[in-house]
């Protein structure tokens, strides 16, 4: 079957055989109540009633009929120039879901082994999207997918620009380091209801993933204004993302895996200072490794051949700065070290030193004497975050 031509197209959106509404009326047995309770701790259903609760269905109606298209067009090769700046508008009853470079999307989750029938299940009307307690001062909202595999977060236009304008130099870039640590987007959509105004989203990869034995979370910009969160009261349900200066006093400690992590830092840090982008986070959690988990057991031969598949020589390994991966769910953003496991990923990737920023920086520079704050220039935003992560490892 030919593949869908590039440039704006309008077509009419098919539907999911069970759409949002019988999912979310339908009655849950208490077994599988019971069952995710401990998965979703701290996390909240976006059920009938919800005040996002019509934005999402549609979200979950559009995503399921976007991904049918890629399914329907499987890419046959790496991404072309067209395949980059292709936009499909798919109208459903009441609203429009735009595809921004699907095809560049759809081969990138090829490329890292996600199955398009698991990312339409999961992100389509099978079941809820969850929501928790954001300590981000952006106007953006944000959602996990049913099983907290995938983040989906609103973005303005002018974020959304500046992914699309990166997005051939960002595959390019997870092409040469397969285990980078940059979050790894896999859509970037528009819904549209009713004609009115356009509201952006992308979807990526859920760091925090799989998050039920997690016990910490943080949002790490390697700087101090506006960088403390209070802590939930002891025993609350609710999970926060603390900030840099909740992590005071404490370590990351990744034993042998640190030289590779301080490595990637750099490698990551200075591909984003070519783009011009400052701003992002390195996320963190904490799990504690079980007894039987601890060091590389049983599972060296599979790990081995996994993290050096596609490495054409040890030389190019080397160079693409490749590591032995964790035989586990998300393992390109898993740290094993001695006693805990580690979840890490350099989020929020779209934000350019442009006029607006620059001036946030004099007024910054103005109102926090001697005090250090997220808007700098990429350079040094870049060594700054690499010199936190040196200071804080071992």
């Amino acid at each position: 079957m030919a593949a869908p031509s590039p440039g704006p197209r309008e077509v009419l959106a098919p539907s999911p055989e069970a759409g949002c509404r019988a999912v979310t009326s339908s009655r849950r047995g208490l077994l599988w109540r019971l069952r995710d309770k401990q998965s979703r701790l701290g996390l909240f259903e976006i059920s009938p009633g919800h005040e996002l609760h019509g934005m999402t269905c549609m979200m979950q109606a559009g995503l399921w009929a976007a991904t049918q298209v890629s399914m329907d067009h499987p890419p046959t090769g790496p991404p072309s120039q067209d395949d980059f700046s292709e936009v499909l508008t798919q109208v459903h009853e009441g609203f429009e879901l735009g595809t921004l470079a699907g095809p560049a999307f759809a081969w990138l989750r090829r490329s890292l082994g996600l199955a398009e029938e698991d990312y339409q299940a999961a992100l389509g009307p099978g079941g809820p999207y969850l929501q928790f307690l954001s300590t981000s001062k952006s106007k953006a909202s944000f959602f996990l997918s049913h099983d907290q595999r995938f983040f989906l977060k609103t973005q303005g236009r002018r974020e959304v620009q500046a992914l699309l304008a990166h997005l051939p130099r960002y595959v390019q870039h997870l092409q040469r380091h397969p285990h980078s640590l940059l979050a790894r987007l896999l859509g970037v959509h528009s819904l549209r209801v009713d004609r009115g105004k356009k509201t952006y989203f992308i979807v990526m990869q859920s760091v925090f993933y799989p998050a039920g034995r997690i016990s910490e979370r943080y949002d790490i910009k390697g700087c101090e204004v506006s960088r403390w969160v209070d802590p939930a009261p002891e025993g609350s349900p609710i999970v926060l993302v603390l900030k840099d200066l909740n992590f005071q006093g404490k370590t990351i400690n990744l034993g042998p895996q640190r030289n590779w992590f301080l490595r990637q830092m750099e490698l990551d840090t200075t591909f984003l200072r070519e783009l011009n982008v400052l701003d992002y986070s390195l996320l963190m959690a904490f799990q504690c490794l079980h007894e039987d988990e601890r060091g590389l057991g049983s599972s060296l031969i599979f790990r081995t051949a996994r993290s050096v598949q596609g490495a054409q020589s040890p030389e190019e390994s080397g160079v693409q700065n490749r590591r032995l991966l964790p035989d586990a769910p998300n393992a390109l953003h898993i740290l094993d070290g001695p006693e805990q496991r580690y979840f890490l990923g350099v989020v929020d990737l779209a934000t350019v030193y442009g006029l607006r920023k620059r001036l946030e920086h004099l007024w910054k520079t103005l109102r926090y004497p001697g005090r250090t704050f997220s808007t700098v220039s990429p350079a040094r935003y870049a060594r700054r975050l690499c010199q936190w992560v040196e200071e804080h490892t071992e």
